[in-house]
C-alpha cells in the first residue's frame, strides 16, 4: 500500500421515497417513512407483502430506449446514480486517463428483476416445462452475468482501469466501496466509481425471504413495518435501490478544489465462519471488523460520533449488533448515537451498504443523526441510544457504518473529516 489517502467527492442516490441525494436526505432527516404495500406485482399469495419501491421512470431519468431495453432495473438505477455522483464531484471525465480510472459495483442479486420477467415470459407464465427463447430480449446473457453491471457503469464515464463486480450478499454495498478504496490506496487507479446497487422485489425474492421468515408480515401497517431495534419487531422490509460515489485521492482533489464529503478512514470485512443465516449473540466477528478498521483509520473507540447500524428488524440482527458495538467501543456505545434507516427505506440487500455510506456522509455534512423511525417499544436486550423517531443535530466528525449478510459477512467502515489529526 502507497499510504494515500481515499476521499468522497461525489455522491449519486436513488432510493425508496429519495431519488437524488437531496431527496434523499430530506426523506432521512424528517424521519418519514417510505415503505408501502407492493405494487410491482400481485403479492396477495406471499406471507410477507410490504416493500419499500422507487417510483422511477427510465426515461425521466434520461435513459434511452435501448438503454432501457438492454439494461436489469437494478443496473439502470446504477447508471442513473452513477451519472449523479460524476455531476456531483464537478470532475471533468474527459479530463481524467482512462486507464487510471476503475470500477467497482456491488450487489447481492444481480439481475433479479430481469430475470424474473423473462421467465416469465419464455416459459409462458410457468406452463411450459421447455421454455421458448425466441421470446426472451436479445440481451438477456447480460441479466445472468453480474459483471454486465460494472460494464454498464465503466462505459457510462469511460473508464478503463479496474472493473469488478463484488457480491458478499448485504455487505456488497461496504465492501464494494471498501475495495475501491484499496485499488486508489495502492497506486492502481485515481478515480474510482463505486458504489451498488440491487432491484429484488420480485416474486422469487419475497418467495425465497418468505420460507425463511425472514421479512415481516406486519402486512396491515406497511407504513410502520419496519422497526429496527424495537421490542415489537418481526422482519425486515424489502427494498431496493443504489447509490454511487466518486472516490479520489484525497490530494488530488484538494488541488482541483474539489468538495469533500469525508474521507475513507477504516475498512475491514469478517467471517463468522458459523451459519448461512444464524448470527453468533456475541457479535464478535462484527466488533473484530469494526476494531480493524477503528486501527486503519488511526482512531481509538471514543472518537466515533456516530454509528451507521445495519439494523434489519430482525430479532437476531439487532441483538448481534448491540453485542458488537458494546464489545468494540465497550463504554463509549452508550455515549453514541446509533440509529437505521432501514426503518425507512427498507432493506435494498447489497445496495444498502452503499447507500448507508451516503447516509453516512450526509449525516456528517449536516451535522444531523438520521432518527430510527417507528422505534416506540424499547428492547431490554438493545439498550443502546438508537435515535428513536425524530432526527437530533449532532456535532459528527467520525462515523462508522456497518452491514451484516448472509453468509456470516461482517463490515465495517469509518468516515471521517479529512483534517482531522492523525496520530
Amino acid at each position: 500500500m502507497t499510504g494515500r489517502r481515499v476521499a468522497i467527492t461525489g455522491i449519486g442516490v436513488l432510493a425508496p421515497g429519495g431519488i437524488g441525494a437531496k431527496n434523499f436526505w430530506n426523506l432521512l432527516s424528517e424521519g418519514r417513512t417510505s415503505t408501502r404495500g407492493i405494487t410491482f406485482f400481485d403479492p396477495s399469495s406471499f406471507r410477507s407483502r410490504v416493500a419499500a419501491e422507487i417510483d422511477f421512470d427510465p426515461e425521466e431519468h434520461g435513459l434511452s430506449p435501448q438503454e432501457i431495453r438492454r439494461m436489469d432495473r437494478a443496473a439502470q438505477l446504477a447508471v442513473v446514480a452513477t451519472r449523479e455522483a460524476v455531476a456531483d464531484s464537478g470532475i471533468v471525465l474527459a479530463e481524467l486517463d482512462p486507464y487510471r480510472t476503475g470500477v467497482t459495483i456491488g450487489s447481492a442479486v444481480g439481475a433479479t428483476t430481469g430475470l424474473d420477467q423473462e421467465y416469465r415470459v419464455v416459459s409462458d407464465g410457468g406452463r411450459l416445462d421447455l421454455v421458448d427463447h425466441r421470446y426472451a430480449v436479445p440481451h438477456l446473457y447480460n441479466h445472468f452475468v453480474p459483471s454486465s453491471f460494472a460494464a454498464e457503469v465503466a462505459w457510462a464515464v469511460g473508464a478503463e482501469g479496474p472493473s469488478t463486480v463484488v457480491s458478499t450478499g448485504c455487505t456488497s454495498g461496504l465492501d464494494s466501496v471498501g475495495h475501491a478504496v484499496d485499488i486508489i490506496r495502492e497506486g492502481t487507479a485515481d478515480v474510482m466509481i463505486a458504489g451498488s446497487s440491487d432491484a429484488p422485489i420480485s416474486p422469487i425474492t419475497v418467495a425465497c425471504f418468505d420460507a425463511i421468515k425472514a421479512t415481516t408480515s406486519r402486512n396491515d401497517d406497511p407504513e410502520h413495518a419496519s422497526r429496527p431495534f424495537d421490542g415489537t419487531r418481526n422482519g425486515f422490509v424489502l427494498g431496493e435501490g443504489s447509490a454511487v460515489f466518486v472516490l479520489e485521492e484525497l490530494e488530488s482533489a484538494k488541488r482541483r478544489g474539489a468538495h469533500i464529503y469525508a474521507e475513507i478512514a477504516g475498512y475491514a470485512s469478517r467471517c463468522n465462519a458459523f451459519h448461512m443465516t444464524g448470527l453468533r449473540p456475541d457479535g464478535a466477528e462484527m466488533a473484530e471488523a469494526i476494531g480493524v478498521a477503528l486501527d486503519e483509520a488511526r482512531m481509538s473507540p471514543d472518537s466515533i460520533d456516530y454509528i451507521n447500524a445495519h439494523g434489519s428488524g430482525t430479532k437476531q440482527n439487532d441483538r448481534h449488533e448491540t453485542a458488537a458495538f458494546k464489545r468494540s467501543l465497550g463504554d463509549h456505545a452508550y455515549r453514541t448515537p446509533v440509529s437505521s434507516i432501514k426503518s425507512m427505506v427498507g432493506h435494498s440487500l447489497g445496495a444498502i451498504g452503499s447507500i448507508e455510506i451516503a447516509a453516512s456522509a450526509l449525516a456528517m455534512e449536516n451535522h444531523v443523526v438520521p432518527p430510527t423511525a417507528n422505534l416506540h417499544t424499547p428492547d431490554p436486550e438493545c439498550d443502546l441510544d438508537y435515535v428513536p423517531i425524530t432526527a437530533r443535530e449532532w456535532r459528527t466528525d467520525t462515523v462508522l457504518t456497518v452491514g451484516s449478510g448472509f453468509g456470516g459477512f461482517q463490515s465495517a467502515m469509518v468516515l471521517a473529516r479529512p483534517d482531522r489529526s492523525i496520530a
